[in-house]
This record gives C-alpha cells, sequence and structure tokens, in this order.
C-alpha cells in the first residue's frame, strides 16, 4: 500500500532541495565549467595544478587546519567534559563565556588578535617592559593559529558538552564499583562513548579552518592562506579557471573531512 504520507513529505523538502540546487549544485557546476569547460581552459586549470605558489598554499592551509584542529580538541574537550559532567556554582556563566567566541565574525577575531599579539598589542607591551624587546607575532603564522585556535574551541565544547551532558552515567557508575581509578574510567568509558561527537566536532573545526577567510583577511600578511589566494585570482588578477579550480579542490578537502568523520561516529 503506498503510503499516504508520501505527498506531504515532498511538499515540505522541495523548498529545501530548491534552494540547495540553486546554491550548491549549480555554483558548483559552474566552478567545474570554469574549471575544465574547454579545452583552453582544461588546459590552464591542468597547468595551474602545477603552481608552486598555490600548492604551498594548500599544504599549509591543510597544516594549519589539522594543527588549529588538534589544539582545539585538546582544549575543549576537557572543558566540555568539567560542563557536561559536572554541577557547579557558575556552570552557566562558564560555558557562555566559552561558547560565546563561536558568534564573533572572522574579522572580530582577527582584530583581538591584533590586540593581543600586534605591534602594540598586551604581549608587545609586556615584553618591552621586561626585556626591552618587543615580541609580535600576529601577522604570522603563529598569530594565525591563535585565531583559528580561538573559534575552534567554541565549536568543540558546543558539540562535544551537548553529547556529555546526555551521556548516561551508569556505565560510569558500574566501572567504578568496579574498582576503576577515575583515570580509566575517562579512558576506557567515557571517551569512547563521545567519540562519534569528537569526531563530528572534529570535522566541524577542521572545515571551517579550511575555508576561514574574515581572520585571514585580517592578519594573514605573511602567511599564504588558500581562500586569500582564491580571492586574490578572482578578484585582482581575474584568473577564474585557477580561482575555480582551488575552490573546487578546497571543497573536495573540506567533504573528504567530512566523510572521513561521519564514518568514524557511524562505527563508533
Amino acid at each position: 500500500m503506498r503510503s499516504t504520507t508520501t505527498w506531504p513529505f515532498w511538499a515540505l523538502a522541495f523548498p529545501a532541495l530548491l534552494v540547495m540546487t540553486l546554491l550548491f549544485i549549480f555554483p558548483i557546476a559552474e566552478l567545474a565549467g570554469l574549471a575544465f569547460g574547454g579545452a583552453e581552459t582544461g588546459q590552464h586549470a591542468l597547468a595551474a595544478l602545477e603552481s608552486a605558489t598555490h600548492l604551498k598554499a594548500l599544504g599549509f592551509t591543510v597544516t594549519l587546519a589539522v594543527l588549529s584542529t588538534s589544539g582545539g580538541l585538546l582544549l575543549g574537550v576537557p572543558a566540555a567534559l568539567l560542563l557536561g559532567r559536572s554541577r557547579f556554582r557558575g556552570r552557566s556563566f562558564f560555558e557562555a563565556f566559552l561558547t560565546m567566541p563561536a558568534s564573533f565574525p572572522g574579522v572580530v577575531v582577527g582584530f583581538m588578535v591584533i590586540q593581543l599579539a600586534g605591534r602594540q598589542g598586551l604581549i608587545g607591551h609586556a615584553t618591552m617592559a621586561l626585556t626591552g624587546h618587543r615580541l609580535t607575532f600576529a601577522y604570522s603564522a603563529a598569530g594565525l593559529f591563535l585565531g583559528y585556535l580561538y573559534f575552534s574551541i567554541p565549536r568543540v565544547i558546543a558539540t562535544v558538552g551537548g553529547a556529555a551532558k546526555s551521556l548516561p552515567r551508569d556505565r560510569e557508575e558500574a566501572a567504578r564499583s568496579l574498582g576503576a581509578a577515575p583515570f580509566r574510567v575517562l579512558w576506557d568509558v567515557t571517551l569512547p562513548a563521545l567519540l562519534p561527537a569528537i569526531a563530528r566536532a572534529a570535522a566541524i573545526v577542521f572545515a571551517t579552518a579550511m575555508s576561514a577567510f574574515g581572520t585571514a583577511y585580517t592578519i594573514a600578511a605573511e602567511t599564504p592562506v588558500l581562500p586569500l589566494m582564491i580571492y586574490d585570482d578572482f578578484v585582482t588578477t581575474a584568473d577564474l579557471p585557477t580561482a575555480a579550480l582551488y575552490s573546487l579542490l578546497l571543497g573536495v578537502v573540506t567533504y573528504f573531512s567530512l566523510a572521513v568523520a561521519d564514518r568514524i561516529a557511524r562505527k563508533a
């Protein structure tokens, strides 16, 4: 018997499908056409794949995304466990304070890094007073990493913290009753149960770092970041085939990271 809920489902799904088609499938097809549409264009795109500058930017962007994801997990997961598994006074304020930066635009994050580690920043003034030399790194790879780490931690806390709050406590209590030390309970019971959420948080942070533009535009004066190179190809040199090619490549790398995270989450 044919389900009577078929037509309401398609009626409700059609607007979302239409928007996804117009804003996802159509732009992807246009990018592919720009990159590989004609014989001359295709040859140009293949030559762009050998561009040392663009490949260096791609490698740097992937490395930066991996490092900021690792740092975000290292700092964010313990905080998420504390907020999700503990009850203490001021917890709501502490959680809001740690997750609030996720709502900041990338340009704002970049200016905050400048205020901290720029030429007139807090670190520069402090090191000048203590050593007579001004330490500045806002516009270097270290400053960019700091900015990416800043918006990575809230995303990890929000994703893993929500899963930690809903995690049943019976297995942890059973492990404690059998004499397991707190670290063993954390390592053998709690973290494996949170692995799907950790994998999803890692994918979100990695994808955000790969495509971050505002922060990089503000402070990446000395570092080759791929989204900025794509922007320059499109706006400054009007090299549309190269911009389209590396836009697609950036999307493929990001999609692959999300697919791997989803696979890990499903197997966990």
